[in-house]
C-alpha cells in the first residue's frame, strides 16, 4: 500500500485517484495513519463481504433461537451500566 502525507494528497490527488485501481491509499498527518483511500470497486466488495459476514451471523442467531421482546429488554437493561473493555 501506498502511503502519503495529507500535504502529498493535496498537491497529487488527481493521481493518487488514479493510481486507486491499482492499490489503496494510505494518507498520515503529522506521522500517523488518519485515512486509507481506495477504488470504489475495492469498497464494492468489502461491503459485499462484509454483507455476506453479517448475512452469516443473522443464520446462526436464527438457529440458536432469537430473544424474546421481554428477554431483550431484560439484557438491553443489564448492559446498558457496563463499562466497555478498553
Amino acid at each position: 500500500m501506498k502511503t502519503l502525507t495529507a500535504t502529498e494528497l493535496r498537491h497529487k490527488f488527481a493521481e493518487v485517484v488514479e493510481g486507486l485501481k491499482v492499490e489503496p491509499v494510505l494518507v498520515e498527518k503529522s506521522g500517523r495513519p488518519v485515512a486509507v483511500i481506495l477504488s470504489y470497486e475495492t469498497f464494492e466488495r468489502l461491503q459485499e463481504l462484509e454483507d455476506a459476514w453479517w448475512g452469516e451471523r443473522a443464520k446462526e442467531a436464527a438457529v440458536e433461537g432469537l430473544l424474546t421482546a421481554q428477554e431483550t429488554k431484560v439484557w438491553i437493561t443489564e448492559h446498558m451500566n457496563e463499562t466497555p473493555d478498553h
